[in-house]
Order: C-alpha cells, then structure tokens, then sequence
C-alpha cells in the first residue's frame, strides 16, 4: 500500500515471515523491512494467534525454521513451570464504571428483512461479545446468536436465526455508526475489511473480534448482514 503494510494488519505476520524465507529468491531486488516492521510494532496484537504469526518474523525467523530447531537444549525444563498472572485492574472488589453501549441488527440482503436496535449496559473495558450476551438475555427472540470458536477467538456465525454462509458468500459485518470496525479497537484503514469479515483462504482475525474489540461508552455498534 505504500505505506508498509501488506495486505491489512492481520495478515502481516505472515507476509514478513514469507518475505524473509524468501529473500534470496527476489535479491536484489529489495523491499522496506523497516518500513513494513514499523507498521507491526506500532499495532496494538491482543489475539495469541496473530501474535504468534508476528513474533517469528520479528526475529528473523519463520514457520520453516521449526524444522532445523534443536529441542534438546531445553528437555530438561519443567512443563509445570508457569508465570503467575497479574490481577487485572478492576479487580479485587473495586467494581468498574458502566458504559451505555447502542446495539443495532440489521438485514436488508436476505429472506425477511428487519432492523432492530436496543442500549444495554456493560462494565467499562467489556468485550464486543459482552455486549451481544447482554443484548440477547434481554431480548433473546431478537438478538440471540450464535459463535464458532477458531484459532483467533469467538467468531459471530448467526444473529436472529440469519447464519453467514460461504456459499452465498455472506457474513456478519460490525460497525461503528457506519464505519468498518477492526478487532484491535479502532476503525479500519480504508482498504481492510471490517470486522467480521471472512477470507475466502481462512478465517480472516477481524472475524474473530468480537472478542477482543472493546466499545466505549455511547458507541453504537452495529451488526449488519453483509457479503463479500
């Protein structure tokens, strides 16, 4: 894009790594690593897969390099070894403020069309999905849903009965008073998809964010049954 990024932020961990397993295959031509590593440590990864595909290419490695490692040196390290979590803050008795948050459905794709929308209340710093849970025990014959765990967290796969599907090539899209939301909790570049988008080769982050996206008090948060 010009800028350093190849593809959108999720699919930079990957590409890095692709670029540096490849590197004597496209010299000389050369490519802004600095430019491109730039744009990765600038971001904000809270998803452990995302993180993982980072890491590797941060360090001058690859997926590949898992083939040539010596396991040896570290056999005899305990596996019960384990860090101690930090206490989160807003713990320990000390309740967070609330947030009002607006909550609207929307299809105008498929079968029935309808548009719905509801403000529910959910402690500061709450998860995109909380939002969705508390939406649905208030009204569960309009906003229920359903979630498909992946390897990037809880992906939304059905609101009000209407499920995405790869055949038709739709899906769940998330926005934030009309603009395409990404998971990491900001709005996207123009070019990205939106949060709960899909890729067509794998199950694009963004899809999964809904765990990992935290709306601010009066955002209103719009789920709208789109396609790609």
């Amino acid at each position: 894009k010009g800028n350093g990024m190849i593809g959108n932020i999720y699919s930079m961990g990957l590409a890095l790594q692709a670029l540096q397993a490849t590197r004597k295959f496209y010299a000389p031509r050369k490519w802004d690593c600095a430019q491109a590593f730039s744009v990765v440590s600038s971001h904000d990864y809270q998803q452990p897969m995302a993180i993982a595909q980072v890491l590797p290419a941060l360090v001058g490695r690859s997926y590949l390099d898992v083939a040539g490692l010596d396991c040896s040196a570290t056999k005899d390290v305990s596996p019960s070894r384990q860090l101690l979590l930090s206490p989160t803050l807003g713990t320990h008795g000390v309740p967070r403020a609330s947030i009002l948050v607006h909550y609207s459905i929307t299809n105008t794709l498929q079968g029935k069309h309808f548009q719905y929308s509801t403000t529910v209340t959910v402690p500061s710093g709450s998860m995109l999905l909380q939002v969705l849970e508390v939406a649905a025990e208030k009204n569960p014959q309009i906003f229920s849903f359903e979630t498909e765990m992946t390897s990037w967290g809880p992906m939304v796969v059905s609101i009000h009965g209407l499920a995405a599907s790869t055949d038709d090539r739709t899906y769940w899209q998330f926005l934030s008073a009309g603009d395409a939301l990404d998971k990491g909790g900001g709005l996207e570049e123009e070019g990205e998809t939106g949060l709960g988008s899909p890729c067509p080769s794998l199950i694009h982050p963004s899809a999964a964010g809904v765990g990992s996206y935290k709306p601010h008090d009066g955002e209103h948060i719009q789920a709208v049954f789109s396609t790609y």
